[in-house]
């Protein structure tokens, strides 16, 4: 990439790219004034784009436009989530707080909501139904190996299994003992351990893959601009 080629804009992006990714690489060296500095900047500008798009996608369209050019009936549902807003930006005051309250329980009770639903129909039941279908022989298809089918489909259901199992934590109290889970439940909660640690080992062999190629593509990146001034 040649620097004299780019028009203005662009140069003056690419030295603010190039300086600001400098800065971070400085963190090799230790803690330091060009490395805080450029993480501000990125808090600032990622804190700013976000509150741009809630204004433009949310507060907007579906707060502030119903109220001014709504109907009756449009004012009446979005005074609703005004209120609610008023009230959140009350817990701002040490006295007035309690009034923010209901505003904080209702967002905290659709996040739960909407948390444990997202898992129950989209993770727990899909994956039960695909552990299901992978035993089922009637979709392997022509000229596959059946038995590395229904193998592959077992192991895939024990995990299933055990790594739920793994989150059981009922345990019969004994006389004079402390309770302890069966001997079973605690064998294949071992065996959801060890599914899970192969899980963890995976995603986190996922982060570092793209941690390292997005420092691959930032030393491509800075060796094209140093190579680019001399062309």
């Amino acid at each position: 990439m040649s620097v004299a080629s780019l028009a203005l804009p662009d140069l003056i992006r690419t030295f603010v790219g190039f300086i600001l990714t400098l800065a971070v690489f400085t963190y090799i060296l230790g803690d330091n004034a060009l490395f805080r500095l450029s993480i501000h900047i990125f808090i600032g500008a990622a804190a700013g784009y976000a509150a741009v798009t809630a204004i433009n996608s949310v507060i907007w369209p579906q707060l502030l436009l119903p109220l001014i050019t709504g109907t009756t009936t449009d004012r009446l549902f979005a005074l609703v989530p005004l209120v609610l807003s008023v009230s959140l930006l009350l817990k701002i005051s040490p006295t007035l707080a309690r009034l923010g309250n209901p505003a904080v329980a209702y967002l905290v009770g659709v996040g739960v909501a909407a948390g444990v639903g997202g898992a129950v129909m989209g993770t727990i039941f899909p994956q039960v139904a695909a552990s299901a279908n992978l035993l089922d022989l009637s979709t392997i298809q022509p000229g596959e190996d059946w038995i590395w089918a229904i193998l592959k489909g077992s192991i895939i259901l024990v995990g299933t299994v055990t790594t739920l199992i793994y989150f059981h934590y009922g345990a019969r109290p004994k006389l004079n003992q402390p309770a302890q889970r069966p001997a079973w439940i605690t064998w294949l909660a071992w065996i959801g351990q060890v599914f899970i640690a192969i899980t963890l080992g995976t995603i986190f062999a996922g982060v570092y893959s793209a941690a390292l190629t997005a420092f691959v593509e930032r030393l491509h990146f800075m060796s094209s601009i140093i190579l680019g001034i001399f062309q």
